[in-house]
């Protein structure tokens, strides 16, 4: 992750999650689209949530607030661990994952 405090635009992600009924929310794999356009799947190995804890603004500069899940992640690229950090939100319109790395 961005190890300074410029602000990071997160993009939109595919991800898989489990939704279970006591109101848990788990990321279990994503899906980005690489340069050449290809999609690549990941499955987190790990992840932390940070949600509910007040609106602040992120390391990676993304502003949340209470309705926004947070999880940091870590997936295997290449063999090496990457954290990356996803964003949950649902509004009147649908609901939306996104992603910073």
């Amino acid at each position: 992750m961005n190890g300074s405090n410029e602000r990071i635009e997160p993009q939109p992600v595919d991800v898989i999650a489990q939704f279970a009924s006591n109101g848990i929310i788990r990321p279990i794999r994503i899906r980005v689209t690489d340069e050449d356009g290809q999609h690549q799947d990941f499955t987190i190995k790990s992840y932390k949530d940070l949600s509910h804890q007040g609106t602040r603004t992120m390391p990676d500069g993304v502003l949340v607030t209470d309705e926004t899940y947070v999880y940091e992640c870590g997936i295997e690229v290449f063999g090496q661990l990457k954290k990356i950090r996803l964003y949950f939100r649902t509004d009147s319109h649908g609901f939306d994952w996104k992603i910073t790395i």
